[in-house]
């Protein structure tokens, strides 16, 4: 009996941890709070989209991988692998771990813009992204 309920209760921490992972550690909303708290202002979701659209400096843009409305699957534009929508309305994984965020805003601000990306610029991309519908 006593192995019974100890192998459910595995088989529930299991199942419960496995949903947690795939939802990651926060919402698409609180990350936009973050970096408007970063930032000092409200993302713009203009802003957002003339950013995310816009050459600065490179060849490159968001938009050159993401597509201009990033709500379907794309590919990368150098090494054709795939790329999920970023936008949470076609994503629910989309914005939802922190690490992960953190980390794309890293590199894809290094390749786009050559330096890191400000909040305030993470704020407007990430009011643009929950502005999309799919």
């Amino acid at each position: 009996m006593f192995k019974r309920i100890a192998y459910r209760l595995c088989i529930a921490i299991v199942t419960v941890s496995a949903a947690t992972a795939y939802a990651g550690d926060t919402t698409p909303a609180a990350q936009l709070q973050r970096f408007e708290a970063a930032a000092g202002r409200t993302g713009s979701a203009e802003a957002g989209r003339l950013f995310f659209n816009a050459t600065h400096g490179s060849k490159w843009t968001c938009a050159s991988c993401h597509g201009e409305a990033p709500t379907k699957v794309t590919k990368h534009a150098s090494t054709g692998k795939p790329i999920d929508p970023l936008a949470p309305s076609a994503n629910p994984a989309a914005l939802t771990d922190s690490a992960r965020v953190d980390k794309w805003f890293r590199r894809n601000c290094k390749d786009v813009l050559s330096r890191e990306c400000t909040p305030t610029e993470k704020s407007d991309v990430i009011a643009f992204l929950l502005s999309l519908k799919p």
